[in-house]
Parts: structure tokens; C-alpha cells; sequence
């Protein structure tokens, strides 16, 4: 290439818009069709176990007789595993991704 042709591609690369976002300071847009964050309705559920079951890596915990359920939104790979199985359509994957999981603990519902 000749020094005219790469100098007029820096000057319009310098003057142009970036492609990428600036991520931390401006929230992410979310995706259509995307797997975000898993959601859960605790009104409908009947606390069967089989989502704990069909989870791939162990992200869930029911506890059927104390009417509790847990992720761990670290182990989650938001496969949709569990929204598939689930008999009374009681989780559901957001298009959103929420906040992000700093420590280990396990969010009990």
C-alpha cells in the first residue's frame, strides 16, 4: 500500500465513531433472542426437583420441604436446561443479564 492510502484509512479510523462500547460506564444493550439472566417465579412453582436435576452443572437447589430454591448465579451458564424441563413454567430466561455475581453465594428464594 502506498504511504497516501495509509495515511487517509488512520485519518478516517481517527475521525470515525469506535465500533466497541465503552462497557462499564454504559450499560450493554441486550440482544434479541439473547440468554441473559435466569428468573424465577416462586408463585407458580411447586418445588418438584427436576430442574436441580437437569441443570448440567449443579446451579440449583430445591429444598421441597422447606419450600426453597436457590442458584448460583456463578455455576449458571444460562443453558436453558431448566426453563425447558420445568412442569409449571416457573423459570424463564431475561434477555437482560442483571447484576453480576461477585462471591459464591447461593440466591435463596
Amino acid at each position: 500500500m502506498g504511504y497516501f492510502t495509509l495515511t487517509r484509512l488512520a485519518l478516517k479510523w481517527a475521525l470515525s465513531k469506535p465500533v466497541t462500547t465503552r462497557y462499564p460506564f454504559e450499560p450493554r444493550q441486550p440482544v434479541p433472542g439473547s440468554r441473559g439472566e435466569l428468573a424465577f417465579t416462586k408463585e407458580s412453582c411447586v418445588y418438584c426437583n427436576i430442574c436441580a436435576k437437569k441443570c448440567p452443572t449443579g446451579a440449583l437447589v430445591v429444598n421441597r420441604a422447606g419450600k426453597r430454591w436457590a442458584i448460583d448465579r456463578l455455576l449458571c451458564i444460562q443453558c436453558g436446561c431448566c426453563v425447558e424441563s420445568c412442569p409449571k413454567k416457573s423459570l424463564s430466561l431475561t434477555p437482560s443479564h442483571g447484576t453480576i455475581a461477585i462471591t459464591k453465594d447461593r440466591e435463596w428464594f
